[in-house]
C-alpha cells in the first residue's frame, strides 16, 4: 500500500464533499484513514507458514473450532463485514494448532474480499497445507454495506460455507448441529 497515496486520495475525497479539511476534526483523517487501511488490508501471502507446525495424531475424528471472529472489507464498497467462521477438519495423521486456524481466518479477512470468496480462501488453505481428509468452513457475516446503506437491514446475516476432500454428509450435518 502506498500510504501517502492514500493520505493524498483521502484528502482529495474530503474535498470533494465539501468538507474543509483543515477544520480540527479533520486534520489528521487522511492520515487515520490511512493507518486504518493499512490494518484491515494486512493479509497478505498464503497460509503456509501458518499451517505448517503440525502436530502427530492417530485418532481420525473431526476437529471444530467455532465462534472464530473476524473482520474484513467488502471490495464492492469499502465498507466493513464482520461475523464469525467455523473450520471443521478431519485429519490425516496430524493435526495443528488450534490458534493456527484462526491466525489463517485473520490472513485471509484482512485484504479486500467477499464472503463466498474468504470461506473458499480458508478451507482451500486448509487442504493445501494441512491435508486433511476433508475439511468444511462455515462463515457467517454481516455486512454493512446492508445495513447502512441501500436496503438498510440491520442485523440480516449471510452464510456461506464450503467443503473440501471427504466429508460425508452425516459429518456435515454434525457441523450444522453443533453450529446451532
Amino acid at each position: 500500500m502506498d500510504r501517502e497515496k492514500v493520505i493524498k486520495a483521502v484528502g482529495e475525497l474530503l474535498d470533494a464533499l465539501g468538507e474543509d479539511r483543515t477544520r480540527e476534526g479533520l486534520k489528521d483523517t487522511p492520515r487515520r484513514v490511512a493507518d486504518a487501511y493499512a490494518e484491515f488490508l494486512s493479509g497478505t501471502g498464503t497460509a503456509e507458514e501458518i499451517l505448517s507446525k503440525t502436530f502427530s495424531c492417530d485418532g481420525g475424528e473431526m476437529v471444530i473450532e467455532k465462534d472464530i471472529a473476524f473482520s474484513s472489507t467488502c471490495e464492492h464498497h469499502l465498507m466493513p463485514f464482520f461475523g464469525t467462521v467455523a473450520i471443521a477438519y478431519i485429519p490425516d495423521k496430524k493435526v495443528v494448532g488450534l490458534s493456527k486456524l484462526a491466525r489463517t481466518v485473520d490472513l485471509y479477512s484482512k485484504r479486500l474480499q467477499l464472503q463466498e470468496r474468504l470461506t473458499d480462501d480458508i478451507a482451500e488453505a486448509v487442504m493445501k497445507y494441512l491435508s486433511p481428509k476433508g475439511v468444511m468452513v462455515v462463515c457467517e457475516a454481516e455486512h454493512t454495506c446492508m445495513t447502512c446503506r441501500g436496503v438498510k437491514k440491520f442485523g440480516s446475516k449471510t452464510t456461506t460455507y464450503c467443503v473440501r476432500g471427504d466429508f460425508p454428509a452425516e459429518k456435515r450435518a454434525q457441523v450444522f448441529s453443533l453450529l446451532k
